[in-house]
């Protein structure tokens, strides 16, 4: 018997055929998106939503390891929908190679939600029509997924390596302590040691030493985050204060959005719209990474620790908007996040696109409008000060490093056997 066929004859008996297709898993995602208009339904977004819908609803703890899932399972389908074989429909093998490369590595690494992407992966199969071009699809989908799955093992990427423990060193001026409330040790020391999908060493990139404690700019970002970044701040403003909020959440889940728009938006093939959401969270991946290896190798204090117990003004009771997270200050990961998602939606879909709307985790109720991929960017550079967690040179050189991680991703994209479309 045919295993292609057991895979779907197994799929149908499973009573799935009433369900709606995979793209209703999100409505949030889904509406932003009304009104494009498609020539036909489009299986990259399905999968889209329902990749966003299996992280948020079964992911790991760690945003490195969620991003890692993404990264696995689009690659394979980039993979899979490029290896179209001379006459069969175009169309219905990238459909069904796309399908299937997502939904067997995200089965592997989120089998707490089988049941649902077997529904989707139902709704898909059922558009398309029986022949060889759905079954080569399934095949070569299925086949990039065990590859890319096999190739990843190991790769440290897990919450329990990421979190690796770390010593703290003695105090000292400049040097990282955990900060208050909860004092919580090290986060995310074990990234640095994690292997990259595409940097050949996580410290590649590895950022300048940050200003020193007796220089102009290390006082001018003290004083700048002392003002603008205390809870009881009387020069920030309502708009800086919601900034800071709506910022303050999630990297991964911020541009979950503003990527769903670039593809929705892009008229790109398939392959090519499989190439952009991997090349994305592949440069997230090695970004995350190399930030880790900055982040500890020069082991900046926050600014609450500099603010609390440093020689410039002493205020041992000075606290910011927001709590700090558990790792040093420079550089900012959601200012490298940011600057290598930059990067990649400009390179693959140009620097700006038409309005659109964005809302927060972290600020409900708010909705912020935008045109450019760098404004997004400037955004968390200024967040991350208005919320009291970083110094300013920090999030600047955040952008710096996210940005050379994400060209240096662009640069080498063919030996994942991929290319900048």
């Amino acid at each position: 018997m045919n295993p292609l066929r057991t895979r779907r004859s197994a799929l149908k008996t499973l009573g799935w055929a009433a369900l709606p297709a995979a793209g209703t898993t999100v409505p949030a995602a889904t509406a932003a998106a009304a009104g494009e208009r498609r020539p036909r339904p489009s299986v990259a977004l399905d999968w889209y939503d329902t990749t966003a819908a299996a992280v948020a609803a079964a992911g790991a703890a760690t945003q490195i390891t969620n991003s890692r899932t993404w990264a696995i399972g689009w690659l394979a389908a980039a993979r899979a929908t490029r290896e179209v074989p001379p006459g069969v429909d175009r169309h219905a093998f990238q459909d069904a190679a796309l399908a299937t490369a997502v939904h067997d590595s995200l089965a592997a690494l989120l089998p707490s939600r089988a049941q649902e992407l077997d529904a989707a992966l139902r709704a898909t199969l059922d558009r398309l029509p029986d022949g060889p071009a759905t079954s080569q699809g399934e095949a070569a989908g299925a086949r990039q997924a065990r590859l890319v799955l096999a190739s990843r093992e190991g790769d440290g990427l897990d919450p329990a390596s990421v979190n690796t423990p770390f010593t703290v060193p003695p105090a000292a001026p400049g040097v990282w302590q955990p900060t208050p409330p909860g004092y919580a040790p090290a986060a995310q020391y074990g990234n640095r040691s994690a292997r990259p999908f595409l940097l050949d060493s996580p410290a590649r990139y590895r950022l300048p030493a940050p200003p020193a404690l007796d220089s102009a700019r290390y006082r001018a970002d003290l004083a700048e985050v002392r003002a603008y970044g205390a809870v009881d701040s009387t020069v920030r403003t309502p708009s800086q204060t919601e900034t800071a909020t709506f910022w303050f959440g999630s990297s991964l889940t911020l541009y979950t959005e503003p990527l769903r728009i670039a593809l929705a938006r892009a008229p790109r093939s398939t392959a090519a719209q499989a190439e952009l959401v991997a090349l994305f969270h592949i440069a997230c991946v090695d970004t995350q990474i190399a930030t880790s290896d900055s982040k500890y190798a020069h082991l900046r204090w926050r600014p609450v620790t500099a603010i609390r117990t440093g020689v410039i003004d002493p205020d041992p009771v000075w606290t910011p908007l927001h709590v700090t997270p558990a790792h040093p200050d420079y550089p900012s990961g959601h200012s490298s996040f940011a600057g290598a998602a930059e990067t990649v939606l400009t390179a693959l879909t140009g620097p700006r696109t038409a309005p659109f709307e964005l809302t927060s985790p972290t600020a409900p109720g708010v909705t912020r409008t935008y045109t450019a991929w760098s404004r997004l960017s400037q955004d968390n550079v200024d967040a991350r000060v208005y919320s009291g967690i970083h110094t300013r040179s920090a999030d600047d050189a955040g952008l710096v490093l996210g940005r050379q991680v994400a060209a240096h991703a662009l640069r080498n994209a063919a030996r994942l056997s991929l290319s900048r479309p």
